[in-house]
């Protein structure tokens, strides 16, 4: 598996304002490394234990991503390293966040992941408990978490038509949300088969794992 090669294929396809999230999960401490060495540097995993194995082992000058469901029993393992936290579907998760951020004296950036999907299997917020989030946050009840942006997550499916609809109308979100919140400047919206599509509607933070380490191990 060529890393370096992925990586740079894909770093010349996207606008240099894109951040690229490397989807590292599964994936063994020698193909972090790999990436590492050819200049990626924010990672993004889906189960805290693994990220901290991965934290402890690696440089420190890694932005680490928690991109899956977050259990809030589990936000302490995280709490004094993480850079971004991508899921945040539920207020009491935010308070659990800003919790374990003051314990280590940090502020810990999140996005509010909105549900866009067509899929039951899919999580996050409706356009409801967003704008109740967002309402409750201008009050700055939470110090220690800073909310940069959105999150979300298209159907899986071959209609481009439909994928394009889901990420217009989370971009259509974002925009308001920049209106009610300074610090909104984060849109992390495609993955591997879909983020030229994303980019194309807004996007400025894409999602990528098998196309730069190969399929994921199980």
């Amino acid at each position: 598996m060529n890393i370096a090669g992925n990586l740079s294929t894909i770093l010349d396809e996207i606008p240099k304002e894109v951040s690229l999230v490397a989807v590292s999960k599964t994936k063994p401490i020698e193909d972090l490394e790999a990436a590492y060495a050819a200049g990626q540097r924010i990672f993004g995993e889906n189960k805290i234990q693994e990220m901290t194995t991965k934290w402890e082992a690696l440089p420190k000058d890694i932005q680490w991503h928690m991109i899956g469901t977050v259990q809030s029993n589990k936000v302490k393992y995280m709490a004094p390293y993480v850079s971004l936290i991508h899921g945040v579907d539920r207020a009491k998760l935010l308070a659990e966040i800003n919790k374990q951020a003051a314990k280590n004296e940090r502020v810990i950036d999140c996005l509010l992941q909105v549900h866009i999907a067509q899929e039951s299997t899919k999580f996050g917020l409706n356009e409801e408990e967003l704008n109740q989030i967002m309402s409750h946050q201008q009050t700055n009840p939470f110090p220690n978490i800073r909310i940069v942006g959105l999150m979300g997550m298209a159907t899986f499916t071959s209609n481009t038509k439909q994928i394009k609809q889901e990420f217009q109308y989370l971009k259509s979100l974002f925009d308001q949300a920049s209106t009610q919140l300074n610090n909104i400047n984060t849109l992390s919206m495609g993955m591997s088969g879909d983020y030229s599509l994303a980019i194309e509607e807004g996007s400025n933070m894409i999602r990528v794992g098998s196309k730069i380490f190969g399929e994921r191990n199980y």
